[in-house]
């Protein structure tokens, strides 16, 4: 039997948001195609990740990746960059 590996589901966004603490609100964009003009535009989505030490600081480019729920709305956290 194959044994599947599966990795975290990760986003690139950009910080809005550092309000809080340990959180940082990260929007992310995608593009979608309309299906009757075929014109793409931009949608976005705002999620909070958990930034411990408040690293992170509003306009930066970062990546977050899927965790365990942190709290009711906190379910990705800030990768640290390599």
């Amino acid at each position: 039997m194959e044994t599947k590996i599966t990795r975290p589901q990760s986003f690139v966004g950009v910080v809005v948001k550092t309000a809080m603490k340990d959180t940082a609100t990260v929007r992310v964009d995608r593009y979608v195609k309309n299906a009757k003009y075929k014109k793409y535009f931009v949608r976005s989505k705002k999620y909070l990740a958990h930034d411990p030490g408040n690293t992170a600081q509003v306009g930066d480019s970062v990546t977050i990746v899927a965790t365990r729920p942190i709290s009711k709305h906190k379910h990705f956290k800030l990768v640290p960059k390599a």
